[in-house]
């Protein structure tokens, strides 16, 4: 059935059926009701909004934490004809005087404003003067307090509400567990709202962590798969970022830097680069991704634990947004453990606070360490059961696209070697780290070991059967298990904990992970890069690298990212497909009016040129 929602899916956004609730949200929000939706990153939770948007009287008022969404999310729209606009720091006085002459004159679809703008009383005047279609609220967990990206101005955008109680509300989030789930919908006042809950699953994207033995080669590794793509690495400080992006540039990769103590000029242009040119990898903090609405990002890699499995997730979720696959790497040993622990203990958070964030750090542990598929675990934290045949090739009876699918870990009976390792942190006096500890274990007479006096304890020497490899795995997994504990407000030494003494008497045996065996090369030999052109006959590739080149030349002309003008999946499209009229370039998924009235002819001309 022909539904004005579907018929302006059709002709403005050139797809041809909506994905998964799509259809359900944008009638439910067009007819005028609140909804709270939570969608995974790449599942279309835009669209939820826009569409809305272009079908009811007045401007959609988008609440957008970050600059680079808003003008990369209106030009997408301008480029199918939408009339979109933003308000930020970035707009002269004169333009954005125009720009909210076209607000009152009822001339704009969607406005973009950031929440500290949208609250100031001058803007709120404006809009009590505008005619108003909907609030959308993007990135909802930014209201949450004990979340990754709290804002503390989304607590006060109760006020849409209050103040208009007439203008339906939409608030959308990709990443919120369910107790977040539970406070966006008390802090905006959504308790009515009715909730669209799609899977958190993203099927395009493999999971994979391997224990951190020498981080800058183990990337470098693992970015062999991925030549010439764009991706993101993610780094846990300022220094590490450039000296990784320093690294990386030196062996050929195209890499830059990007963090919040660079100049902010530099740190701009970096991140045009990213988004504009082809296969621009980006080293980042955390400061980086929110908003970035780049599709063909093939790979994010974490070479430092990241702090919540939250964070985990959006971060790794800025892959592969085109449905393409795409691949979450990471490599992560005690250190990192460790050093969040110090940074949770040393923070001016109270105690809650910090209590939470361990509780966090714990969930992510776990889901490095675990045995089982890991997009079961990582879907559980966000209160979701997977179930799944495993494909084929699958040998791990889960998701069949993650390393412990792949390549199940073998366990194996570790009670002797923690046995070991606890009497030897015992003696050694429950004040030294993992190092020092497994220089005494394997029979160190290093002048550390001599300076204490440890080479005289019973312990030292009796692990000498495992190398220094095989024993940092052993602590590592000992912290995650509960049976070693960080003195994370001195400077890191391990101690035992209540759980240890049922070990060290023999009452519980200790089973663990077996370190793979520089696994990690062969998993990255298995890893699929993904080519633009993969899936088309050899006989069109040349066509479609007209068509990538034609694409180029328009994005340049308009100083906007190229993707913002056709997906690599349009591109693939035509170039298969071969339309000879702008009837048929119409089917091709991708193409709304806007796009065919804009470059339908030069589309066309490339196809005929290409015989």
């Amino acid at each position: 059935m022909q539904t004005p929602a579907l018929d302006a899916l059709q002709r403005v956004f050139g797809h041809a059926a909506f994905r998964g609730e799509q259809a359900a949200i944008v009638e439910h929000v067009a007819a005028g009701n609140d909804a709270l939706v939570l969608m995974p990153t790449g599942g279309g939770k835009s669209l939820c909004y826009q569409l809305p948007a272009l079908l009811r009287e007045g401007a959609a008022i988008v609440v957008s934490p970050l600059i680079a969404l808003m003008q990369d999310q209106v030009e997408a729209l301008r480029q199918l004809g939408a009339r979109a606009a933003f308000l930020n720091s970035t707009l002269d006085a004169e333009t954005a005087q125009a720009i909210e002459r076209q607000l009152l004159a009822g001339e704009l679809d969607l406005l973009y404003v950031a929440p500290e703008r949208l609250l100031t009383p001058r803007f709120l005047s404006l809009l009590d003067r505008a005619p108003l279609a909907l609030f959308a609220i993007d990135e909802a967990h930014c209201v949450s307090q004990w979340g990754h990206d709290f804002r503390r101005e989304y607590r006060e955008l109760t006020i849409l509400h209050e103040r208009w109680p007439q203008v339906p509300r939409i608030a959308l989030t990709a990443t919120a567990d369910p107790p977040t789930q539970r406070e966006i919908a008390e802090r905006l006042q959504l308790e009515e709202a009715r909730r669209f809950v799609s899977s958190f699953d993203r099927p395009n994207i493999r999971y994979t962590v391997v224990e951190k033995d020498n981080a800058k080669r183990q990337l470098l590794d693992f970015l062999q798969a991925h030549g010439g793509e764009a991706g993101i690495v993610y780094c846990l400080s300022r220094r590490k970022v450039e000296e990784m992006a320093e690294f990386l540039a030196g062996h050929g990769i195209d890499a830059v830097p990007y963090h919040a103590g660079m100049d902010a000029g530099r740190r701009a242009d970096n991140q045009r680069r990213f988004l504009r040119a082809e296969g621009v990898v980006v080293v980042a903090t955390i400061a980086f991704g929110m908003g970035i609405d780049k599709p063909d990002v093939r790979f994010v890699a974490h070479v430092d634990l990241p702090k919540s499995i939250e964070g985990y997730y959006q971060e790794t979720g800025r892959a592969g947004r085109d449905g393409e696959p795409a691949d979450a790497w990471m490599c992560y040993g005690l250190g990192d453990l460790v050093l969040l622990r110090q940074m949770i203990e040393q923070s001016e958070s109270g105690d809650e606070r910090k209590r939470l964030e361990h509780r966090k750090l714990d969930a992510l542990v776990g889901y490095c360490e675990s045995m089982r598929c890991r997009r079961q675990v990582l879907l559980a934290n966000f209160g979701e059961d997977y179930v799944a045949a495993a494909p084929e090739g699958a040998t791990g009876g889960g998701c069949g696209n993650c390393d412990n699918c792949l390549q199940p870990p073998e366990a194996w009976d570790a009670t002797e070697a923690a046995q070991k390792a606890l009497s030897c942190v015992y003696r050694s006096g429950q004040r030294f780290g993992a190092a020092h500890v497994i220089d005494i274990l394997r029979g160190s007479d290093s002048e550390k070991v001599r300076q204490f006096g440890h080479d005289r304890l019973s312990t030292h020497g009796i692990g000498a059967d495992l190398d220094a490899r095989a024993w940092r795995s052993v602590f590592r997994q000992l912290v995650a298990h509960g049976l070693l504990e960080v003195d994370a407000e001195g400077y890191g030494g391990l101690r035992l904990t209540s759980d240890s003494r049922a070990v060290l008497k023999g009452e519980q045996g200790v089973l663990l992970r077996r370190i793979a065996a520089r696994r990690e090369r062969e998993r990255t030999r298995a890893t699929r890069g993904v080519t633009p052109a993969a899936d088309l006959a050899p006989a069109d590739l040349p066509l479609f690298e007209a068509l990538r080149e034609l694409r180029a030349r328009l994005a340049r002309e308009q100083n906007v990212p190229a993707y913002v003008i056709f997906h690599d999946s349009t591109l693939r499209e035509i170039a298969a497909r071969r339309p000879g009229s702008e009837d048929e370039l119409a089917g091709i998924g991708g193409i709304g009016a806007g796009k065919l009235a804009r470059y339908g002819g030069l589309v066309l001309e490339a196809v005929a040129g290409s015989g």
